[in-house]
């Protein structure tokens, strides 16, 4: 199974740009392209959070026009903290599994070789994460109900700490709750985030978590820990999982941007 995972779109109305400096809308279409044009085609996309910049209607309508455009395949969303749940779920509503719960967007995926099990950790108003009492519950119960099934846990706020200060002040908050349900259930292959706008890798009890960088800008990479944080326009890219029976996921991270090649392998005669 190939899973694709965009995430951190941060898609604005047509014609606006984000934080003044990045062509969100034009980047994300742009991965959107790439993705398209994958061989073999990724069975399922999974885009972690922040969908948009400001949760506004009008970009949760944009992101709809440019999914139904490229992604034939199915999409699984749900919410960073960049977004807000209603409009979500009024203008992606078409999109399996947002109007599944009643107040949070968390649902499983069941008709994959590997079960997604997708995590709403926004806190409206605020840049940090956390799963609720009644959510930790939900996670505990839909992965105690396929204990035999390869799983992957989709979130936007990563459950660790990476080295970034800035970053690390609005991971998930409850992280150490979260991280001893996963620790019961052993079918967590992996666990995949946003959020940070850069590729890390982390142990999440007895599992490997995973951000994916954004298909927009990037984060400024600083273990200083008094660096407050920038963007930087490095590579946009986006994360594919492969799966297979016998040896579980390896994850590759995809440049979306085009490059010089590729060129065959040929030795210099000695």
């Amino acid at each position: 199974m190939l899973i694709c995972q965009l995430t951190d779109l941060h898609v604005r109305p047509v014609g606006k740009t984000a934080n003044r400096v990045a062509e969100t809308n034009m980047l994300t279409e742009r991965a959107f392209r790439a993705v398209a044009r994958l061989h073999p085609r990724p069975d399922v996309v999974v885009i972690t959070g922040d969908l948009t910049e400001c949760g506004l209607g009008t970009e949760y309508a944009n992101l709809a026009k440019m999914i139904g455009k490229w992604l034939p395949m199915p999409v699984f969303v749900i919410p960073g903290n960049h977004d807000l749940r209603e409009p979500l779920r009024q203008e992606l509503r078409h999109l399996p599994g947002v109007t599944a719960d009643p107040h949070y967007i968390q649902y499983a995926v069941e008709d994959h070789p590997v079960r997604l099990v997708m995590l709403d950790t926004l806190v409206t108003g605020a840049p940090h994460g956390e799963l609720r009492g009644e959510q930790l519950e939900f996670l505990d119960r839909t992965l105690a109900a396929a204990p035999a099934k390869p799983t992957v846990v989709g979130m936007h706020h990563p459950p660790f700490t990476c080295g970034i200060a800035h970053l690390d002040g609005i991971n998930l908050r409850n992280r150490a709750e979260f991280a001893a349900i996963i620790a019961r259930h052993r079918q967590v292959e992996r666990i995949i985030c946003g959020h940070h706008h850069r590729p890390v890798v982390a142990p999440v009890a007895h599992t490997i978590a995973t951000i994916a960088p954004s298909v927009a800008h990037q984060f400024e990479l600083s273990l200083d820990p008094h660096h407050r944080g920038a963007i930087v326009l490095e590579p946009p890219a986006f994360q594919l999982h492969f799966w297979t029976p016998s040896d579980g996921i390896a994850s590759h991270t995809v440049y979306v941007e085009d490059f010089p090649g590729p060129y065959p392998f040929i030795l210099t005669p000695d």
